[in-house]
């Protein structure tokens, strides 16, 4: 997805769209930031280009959290920079891989309880929940496990990558804009993580027998 080979007609269209959201999110309270975007295999928005992103344009992003909805739509007025969300304010993420996002997804359903869920075209899933709560210690443990909390970020739809966009796979109206408490999600996830143990102590039993 190289800059250069967006059509401006094309270009100004998904601008719009990550504007549109961007602005809908601030009105909510959300703290939105404008972060870089896909020139190639590397990162533009900031002076230059960058190997490693989405990161935040501005470099002094914590001081312009909380920023209003009409400075926000004003920052998308001229580039399709990447919807970050700060965390550690209005939410925080708990990143996970694929494949443990989707077990944990599936024992949130069984839970009956969805909670918003983004996903990125390089197969990582974010949790997003409410502030304020440490890692179990069995999900601390994993590396494919992350708290995005004080201090950091994660991107948001529509956000473009190199190779596709950042999406819902449980969008925030499902869940009636409500963040869940860490607890349930940290919950799900730990049972998520356990259920390959659980298999591989049956199979055993079984081949026991």
């Amino acid at each position: 997805m190289l800059e250069t080979d967006w059509s401006d007609s094309w270009r100004g269209a998904f601008r719009i769209e990550l504007r549109a959201e961007a602005v809908g999110l601030a009105w909510r309270g959300w703290p939105v930031l404008p972060g870089t975007y896909p020139a190639g295999s590397q990162w533009a928005g900031r002076e230059g280009t960058e190997n490693v992103g989405p990161v935040p344009v501005h470099r002094d992003w914590q001081e312009r959290i909380g920023t209003k909805p009409e400075q926000v739509a004003a920052w998308w007025t001229g580039r399709p920079y990447s919807l970050l969300v700060a965390t550690g304010v209005v939410l925080d993420a708990i990143e996970v891989d694929d494949s443990l996002g989707r077990k944990a997804a599936g024992v949130l359903r069984t839970y009956g309880m969805p909670v918003p869920i983004v996903a990125t075209p390089t197969g990582r899933w974010m949790f997003l929940t409410k502030t304020g709560r440490s890692l179990r210690r069995e999900l601390a443990a994993d590396e494919h496990v992350t708290l995005h909390g004080a201090g950091s970020y994660v991107p948001l739809p529509p956000s473009p990558f190199e190779h596709g966009v950042v999406h819902w796979r449980v969008k925030p109206e499902v869940c009636g804009w409500r963040l869940p408490e860490p607890a349930v999600v940290q919950e799900a996830l730990a049972d998520a993580l356990a259920t390959p143990s659980r298999l591989s102590s049956m199979s055993e039993l079984v081949a026991a027998d």
